[in-house]
C-alpha cells in the first residue's frame, strides 16, 4: 500500500523569503499573490484602526485609579481623648474611661452613605495606644472598657456596619505609641506593631486603606520603625490595599491637614526623595513633581471641626469653608480625606450629620448639569481624523478615565478644545477639566478663553482640575481650553461647565476679563 504524501507549509506573514507549496508547483507562483494579499489586507487594516497613543510613564495601578474617583473620603478619630477632651493623649488613661453608652457604628455608616462616601477610615489606634480591638498581645484596649462588659470590638461593628452599606474600611494603626513600654527599644516594638498589623489586616476582611504617618511629640524616646517590613507585610495579606504615608508607596500626604493641594498638583512623584515624618518635604509633598518616576497621587486631610477628636465646644465649618476645601483638593487632582468624630454616646453629632447632608446636596448641585451639553464642540484636531475614536465629543459621555479627546501628534503648538453654545449664551462660574490620567499625567499649562477673553489659566489638570472664575457668573456664547505646555500629546476625558450658587467671590467685577 503507497504511502500518503507528507506536505510541509511554513506561512511568515511578517517576512516571507520563501513559501513551500504544494509537490510539483513552483514557489514563485504563489509567493507574489500570497504577499500581495497580505500587504493588501494590512494597508487596509491601518486605514480603519487608529491606536491609543502611548502611555507617558509613571502610570497608577488598579487600586490608585479606583481610590482617585472616590473623591470623598472620610476619617473616623475615636478612642479615649474622646472622653478627655483631648488631641494627643498621654498614653497612661484608664480603658475604663471608654464607654460609649449608645456606640451605633450602624449610624456612623449611614451617615458617610448619605454623604456618597465609598471608603471610611477608622483610628484602630491613636498615639495613646489604647486598642479599639481586642488585641491579644496588650491589655490597654477595649478588654478593659465597662463597654459591653470588656467583650466588644469597635473595629469589629465598624467593618460590619459599612460592608452592609457597600462602604469599603480603612484603619489607622499609630506608629506613635505612649502607653507601650516597648516603644523605643527598635526590634521588640516593631515586633508589637506587626503583630497588630496581622491582627487587623487578617481578622477583619478586605481593607482598602491603611493610614501610616510620622506623628510624635518633641520628647519622644529614639525609635526606628521598620517601615520596609511593615509594608511588605501589608501587601502580603491584602494585595488590593492602598498604603498612605508621607512616602506611599500607594498614596502620599499633601503636606498640611488644612485639606488644600498646590495650585500644581502632579500625582507624581520621587519616592526616593521622601522619608515619613520629615518636615523638610511638606512643599515637596504638596506639588509633586513632573519629572517624578514615581505614581504616588496626594491625600488632602482636614477634620470637619477644628480638632480631629469630638469636642462639646467645637462646631462643624461652615459649608462655604467645606466648599472652598472641596475645590483646593478634589478640584486640584486630589482626594479629600474628611474627618468626622464620634462623640462621646458613640455617635456622628447631629450638627455634622446635617452639615455633611448640605455639604453633598451643594456638590450635586453644582455638578449634576453639565451645560457643555448644550453646546457644540469642535478642537484644533483629532487623533486619527474624524473617523477616529478620539474626538471631541467624547468629553461629554460618562467614561472619566478610558474616552477621550487627543489632538494629532503633530498638532504640538495650537492645542485647544471649543464649546459653542447652540442656543443664547450659557451662564456659569465653574469650569472643569479632567484628565484621561489611565495613560499617564501630562498637562503642565493651560488657559481658558470665554467669548475671546482669558477668564483663567493654570498648570496642572490631572484627574480633576476645577476653576472658580474669580470674577464671577459669566454669560457667555463659547468657551476655549487651550493647552499651552503638556508632557506629550494631552488627552482631555470630560469638560464641564457648571453653576455654583454657593460662590460669591469678594470685590467680583463682573464685565471686567483678563485678555
Amino acid at each position: 500500500m503507497a504511502k500518503p504524501h507528507i506536505f510541509l507549509y511554513i506561512i511568515t506573514f511578517i517576512s516571507l523569503p520563501y513559501v513551500f507549496t504544494l509537490e510539483g508547483q513552483s514557489p514563485s507562483s504563489l509567493r507574489k499573490p500570497l504577499h500581495a494579499s497580505v500587504t493588501l489586507s494590512r494597508t487596509s487594516w491601518q486605514e480603519r484602526v487608529t491606536t491609543p497613543p502611548l502611555p507617558i510613564l509613571p502610570l497608577p495601578t488598579f487600586s490608585q485609579l479606583q481610590w482617585q474617583q472616590r473623591e470623598i473620603i472620610t476619617f473616623h478619630h475615636f478612642g479615649v481623648n474622646t472622653f478627655t477632651d483631648s488631641e494627643w493623649g498621654t498614653g497612661q488613661e484608664s480603658p475604663s474611661i471608654f464607654n460609649p453608652t449608645g456606640l451605633d457604628t450602624n449610624q456612623w455608616a449611614d451617615t458617610v452613605a448619605q454623604a456618597g462616601v465609598s471608603l471610611m477610615i477608622l483610628t484602630a489606634k491613636h498615639h495613646d495606644g489604647f486598642c479599639l480591638w481586642p488585641s491579644k498581645y496588650t491589655d490597654h484596649s477595649i478588654i478593659g472598657s465597662p463597654w459591653k462588659s470588656g467583650h466588644g470590638d469597635v473595629v469589629q461593628e465598624f467593618v460590619n456596619a459599612a460592608k452592609a452599606r457597600g462602604i469599603d474600611v480603612g484603619l489607622y494603626l499609630s506608629p506613635w505609641d505612649r502607653h507601650d513600654p516597648r516603644y523605643g527599644h527598635n526590634k521588640e516594638y516593631n515586633e508589637y506593631y506587626l503583630a497588630q498589623l496581622q491582627e487587623l489586616l487578617n481578622r477583619y476582611g478586605s481593607v482598602r486603606e491603611i493610614w501610616f504617618d510620622g506623628a510624635k511629640g518633641a520628647n519622644t524616646p529614639n525609635m526606628t520603625y521598620y517601615f520596609s517590613d511593615w509594608f511588605s507585610m501589608v501587601t502580603e495579606l491584602q494585595s488590593t490595599i492602598n498604603i498612605f504615608s508621607d512616602a506611599g508607596p500607594g498614596v502620599r500626604w499633601v503636606g498640611n491637614e488644612k485639606g488644600f493641594a498646590g495650585s500644581t498638583c502632579w500625582s507624581t512623584i520621587n519616592r526616593t526623595s521622601l522619608s515619613i515624618g520629615n518636615g523638610s518635604i511638606v512643599d515637596y509633598l504638596n506639588t509633586g513633581d513632573p519629572k517624578g518616576t514615581d505614581w504616588l497621587p496626594a491625600e488632602c486631610d482636614v477634620s470637619i471641626r477644628k480638632g480631629w477628636f469630638w469636642h462639646k465646644s467645637q462646631v462643624p465649618k461652615r459649608l462655604s469653608e467645606l466648599l472652598e476645601i472641596y475645590y483646593n483638593s478634589v478640584g486640584r487632582n486630589c482626594v479629600l480625606l474628611l474627618n468626622v468624630p464620634p462623640n462621646t454616646t458613640g455617635l456622628i453629632s447631629e450638627n455634622d450629620v446635617q452639615r455633611l447632608k448640605e455639604f453633598r446636596g451643594a456638590i450635586d448641585t453644582i455638578f449634576s448639569t453639565n451645560l457643555a451639553e448644550k453646546c457644540s464642540i469642535r478642537a484644533s484636531s483629532q487623533r486619527g481624523g474624524e473617523s477616529g475614536d478620539f474626538g471631541p465629543d467624547n468629553v461629554l459621555d460618562k467614561d472619566h478615565l478610558w474616552t477621550y479627546w487627543t489632538p494629532t501628534d503633530e498638532d504640538k503648538k495650537d492645542q485647544w478644545i471649543e464649546f459653542k453654545a447652540k442656543t443664547g449664551k450659557i451662564k456659569f462660574n465653574v469650569i472643569r477639566i479632567q484628565e484621561a490620567i489611565g495613560l499617564g499625567q501630562r498637562i503642565k499649562k493651560h488657559k481658558i478663553y470665554v467669548d475671546g477673553n482669558r477668564v483663567a489659566e493654570g498648570t496642572t489638570v490631572g484627574y480633576k482640575k476645577l476653576h472658580r472664575l474669580e470674577k464671577g457668573v459669566v454669560d457667555a456664547f463659547s468657551v476655549r481650553i487651550k493647552i499651552v505646555g503638556s508632557r506629550g500629546t494631552p488627552l482631555i476625558s470630560s469638560v464641564g461647565l457648571h453653576f455654583d450658587p454657593f460662590w460669591h467671590p469678594k470685590g467680583k467685577k463682573t464685565s471686567q476679563m483678563v485678555h
